[in-house]
């Protein structure tokens, strides 16, 4: 009873496709933040982007949710699976967000310290979409994507001092604007959320290294 029902099931999903899709939502959305840093588009605009970007990230979580279930045979542990898509899709919910506070704030002038948290997520979106087809031969690949991850974990952390010297420099110069000093707060509360998802997506991956190659 238990073969003839396993017939009935597919032998396989193709998660790395679904990977690498969601993984170019990340892309996309990353790239439109960087867009605005460098005042080639305004915040509405990226705010559609990214909007759209997170909707097409949706319809893959659940298509990848759908696949863990109905698929037989999986390249890595359910569990693994769900976790990563969950962390990609979490980073492009926190960009959307990022988006949607720069737009509601009214937010058009970045300093120097904003502007590079925003390349690092643009960075770290590659880096992860670097890793993403290299998971497809993970034994053959540990090493690489164990690099990979290194450098997202390491642009983080990056982040981490740019968001505080940031926020110092905001502070000391709006001692008689507190609303521009919170706004400011906010939004590199948001961008810190980006990365610390990205973050999240790399150990997910490091944690895959780890237990298959």
């Amino acid at each position: 009873m238990f073969a003839w029902f396993q017939k009935l099931l597919p032998r396989k999903g193709d998660f790395f496709s679904m990977f690498e899709a969601h993984g170019a939502t990340l892309v996309a959305a990353a790239d439109a933040l960087k867009r605005l840093a460098d005042d080639e588009a305004t915040p509405r605009e990226v705010l559609k982007l990214i909007r759209d970007q997170e909707h097409r990230a949706d319809e893959i979580i659940r298509e990848v949710l759908l696949e863990v279930r109905r698929t037989f045979l999986t390249p890595f542990d359910r569990s693994s699976i769900t976790a990563l898509i969950v962390a990609m899709d979490d980073t492009i919910d926190e960009m959307l967000s990022a988006a949607r506070a720069i737009d509601l704030y009214g937010v058009t002038e970045f300093g120097a310290q904003m502007k590079q948290v925003m390349g690092m997520i643009s960075e770290s979106s590659h880096l992860i979409a670097e890793s993403l087809p290299l998971l497809r031969k993970i034994t053959v690949n540990g090493a690489k994507l164990h690099d990979l991850t290194q450098k997202v974990v390491r642009l983080e952390g990056d982040a981490d001092e740019f968001h505080a010297a940031g926020l110092k420099i905001a502070f000391q110069s709006a001692r008689n604007d507190t609303l521009q000093f919170a706004v400011t707060r906010e939004v590199f509360k948001n961008l810190e959320k980006v990365m610390d998802a990205f973050e999240d997506v790399a150990n997910e991956i490091d944690g895959l290294v780890i237990d298959h190659a």
